[in-house]
């Protein structure tokens, strides 16, 4: 990027992609819309862009991710319903990263709007942090609260071992139901 120039949208779009699929981490929109000289809004409108254009896409708490369909399809899988308080919710994706799992979602059935799917991507317990942190400086409800704290995880890990014993130390301190 040169200058205080601002990108044309289908360059800016193009530029997006590319950082996105060489990145090792989530990157925000904060961070991308400084490297295009545009609002995060404008980020936001791209990114809606390209999902549009079926490009593989993922929202995060950490920022966008480009899913690689080669790692998408490689981890074991896991739907595990649960059960607590927001105060409570740290201990939960600790107690899980804590046996190399990875947090996918949070998942809920809201009485009017159906199955509301959230992305976390949380596998580390800064991770976790990140996430914590982000709810409690932003004030965001939890969407457990939408749901008397009932709700779903989709587990993803190297093997199916890491998901049962991930499950069996959550059963231990309470939180699967």
């Amino acid at each position: 990027m040169n200058g205080d120039r601002k990108m044309p949208p289908l360059e800016r779009q193009q530029f997006i992609v590319s950082v996105l699929k060489e990145a090792t981490s989530p990157v925000s929109g904060r961070d991308l819309a400084n490297k295009t000289k545009v609002s995060r809004q404008v980020i936001v409108q791209d990114i809606s862009v390209l999902k549009a254009k079926n490009e593989p896409i993922v929202s995060t708490s950490q920022g966008y991710i480009y899913l690689d369909k080669q790692k998408e399809n490689a981890p074991f899988r896991k739907v595990i319903v649960c059960k607590h308080g927001p105060e409570q919710t740290l201990d939960e994706l600790y107690t899980i990263v804590d046996h190399g799992v990875t947090v996918k979602d949070v998942i809920v059935e809201h009485a009017v709007y159906g199955k509301l799917t959230a992305p976390i991507g949380v596998s580390s317990r800064k991770e976790a942090d990140a996430f914590y942190h982000r709810i409690k400086e932003t004030n965001a409800p939890y969407l457990l609260t939408l749901t008397k704290g009932i709700h779903q995880h989709t587990l993803e890990a190297d093997s199916m071992d890491k998901i049962e014993a991930a499950c069996s130390a959550l059963k231990k301190a309470g939180f699967c139901i």
